[in-house]
């Protein structure tokens, strides 16, 4: 990568179970958390934030609001989210990928996520549209997702777009 920090192979193997949607349904992953190691040397998994499809309707009942809720305040991470939406062709479901760079970040943490960003995306294939989002606002206000994701998006996870 562009900025000297290596990906670790968990990353993709995550990434394409994801992508494929292997394994039993209820414990498919629809969003997954990604961050830079102590060190800043190597993107890892982050550990415990993510989402599963058998957490919705059980204990979280927007998946997509969670998962933006999940996100540091102060700190950048690479996520993906595998959304579910309404358009008036009907129902689809696509991977977005996010950079969320705080604007209460550091620095030097912003420089290096955005320098490593493009290698890591160009690895993950099948992704429909990428966000580069710097305030939690920007993020849960959906026509901002449903603008990038094209057509006529009614909603998102059952959440209707004003």
């Amino acid at each position: 990568m562009a900025s000297g920090v290596a990906v670790d192979d968990e990353v993709f193997r995550v990434f394409e179970a994801m992508k494929m949607r292997k394994g039993d349904v209820k414990r498919r992953k629809k969003m997954i958390c990604f961050c830079l190691n102590d060190d800043m040397t190597k993107i890892i998994v982050e550990k415990d934030v993510e989402i599963l499809n058998e957490d919705i309707g059980n204990k979280i009942k927007d998946p997509y609001t969670e998962s933006v809720n999940m996100l540091p305040n102060k700190d950048c991470r690479y996520v993906v989210l595998d959304i579910s939406y309404h358009t008036k062709e009907g129902n689809r479901e696509d991977l977005v990928f996010m950079l969320w760079s705080p604007e209460a970040a550091p620095v030097k943490q912003k420089m290096l996520y955005a320098s490593s960003k493009d290698a890591l995306r160009k690895k993950f294939t099948g992704i429909r549209c990428e966000l580069q989002v710097t305030s939690r606002d920007d993020v849960l206000d959906r026509s901002f997702l449903a603008c990038k994701l094209g057509g006529t998006v009614l909603s998102i996870e059952g959440i209707g777009i004003h």
